[in-house]
């Protein structure tokens, strides 16, 4: 039998998930307004210096990042994770003598599985993986805001960018698991509860990187990702979507709007099953024609389909969800 929560360990949940939330939207505004600010104040040298260390350590995050222990290890995800709860899923190990590349499916809107799972330690996912270092690869946008980028740092994630990905790659060793949510902000908008869609079709540049630096390719589903908010879907044309796709266009990500069961913010609470499949093994080719980078894209849709299929039951969906690659 589950042991019944008691009203404390509830409303830490509660609080550890609406502050998360908080950050994902407005702390990088937050950080902004703040450094600012402060250039208006008699604390005027507290921004100076920093801008002048932050041009000194501007290529840090492509480089590997900050990890802190500390940070990821904070006991309020302990309460992230039991809000929802999130479970991670192995189907078969990992060697820490390979590289991967992990595809996360789907974005849902703010990824807290993806960042629960890869962006801290409280799914031990190193404890599942012996030897393997996972590394949330964001919007590589999200690294030129002043403090906030060091708040990400130390969850150890780093950019999405061609030379962050290199440097896991190619220079950290072996071991390394970057982990890349293929769909991004399309993705975004096509969540909603119910919906199994992802945005893979067209994207080939991860299986491109694998193939260069022989890095195993790995489909990881997340199934509940969709469910956690409920989201206004514009139709294709429409005077909303056009406006979401400019946004999208311009800053690198989608508005999204979006309602939680709880003050409007808070996500409704649906288990997270995140279910890491089997690698996909990848030659090394310093330079790969397009009939490699197809081959293996094709192979990596046919393994991710398989893998929602074969799971799909046990995490709550009946036999007939189909997954819609687009």
């Amino acid at each position: 039998m589950t042991k019944e929560k008691s009203q404390l360990k509830e409303f830490l949940e509660a609080v550890s998930v609406f502050q998360w939330v908080l950050s994902f939207l407005f702390m990088g505004v937050g950080c902004i307004a703040l450094m600012v600010y402060l250039m208006f104040t008699w604390l005027w040298p507290i921004s100076t210096l920093y801008f002048i260390w932050l041009v000194k350590d501007w290529r840090t995050p492509e480089r590997g990042g900050r990890r802190s222990r500390f940070v990821r290890n904070w006991k309020v995800w302990d309460h992230f994770r039991d809000f929802f709860p999130i479970k991670l899923v192995k189907t078969v190990d990992l060697h820490p003598n390979k590289n991967y590349i992990l595809g996360y499916h789907p974005h849902g809107i703010m990824c807290a599985g993806a960042f629960a799972t890869f962006g801290t330690d409280t799914c031990r996912f190193t404890e599942v993986f012996p030897g393997v270092k996972p590394t949330l690869a964001v919007l590589a946008g999200l690294f030129m805001i002043p403090v906030f980028r060091e708040y990400l740092m130390s969850g150890g994630l780093c950019p999405v960018s061609k030379s962050s990905l290199v440097h896991l790659l190619s220079r950290s060793g072996k071991g390394n698991a970057v982990v890349i949510v293929i769909g991004g902000a399309a993705e975004s908008l096509a969540s909603s509860p119910g919906a199994n869609t992802v945005v893979v079709r067209q994207r080939k540049g991860f299986v491109r990187m694998a193939l260069e630096f022989g890095a195993d390719l790995v489909p990881v589903y997340s199934f509940g990702e969709n469910e956690l908010f409920q989201q206004v879907i514009f139709p294709d044309g429409s005077l909303g979507r056009r406006l979401q796709d400019l946004f999208k266009k311009v800053m690198g990500f989608a508005p999204c709007l979006f309602i939680g069961e709880r003050m409007a913010l808070v996500p409704y609470k649906i288990p997270l099953t995140i279910v890491v499949g089997k690698p996909i093994p990848v030659p090394k080719r310093a330079t790969p024609t397009e009939e490699e980078v197809d081959h293996y894209h094709g192979l990596y849709m046919e393994a991710l389909s398989e893998l929602f299929h074969e799971h799909k039951h046990s995490c709550g969906l009946s036999q007939d969800h189909e997954l819609r690659i687009i």
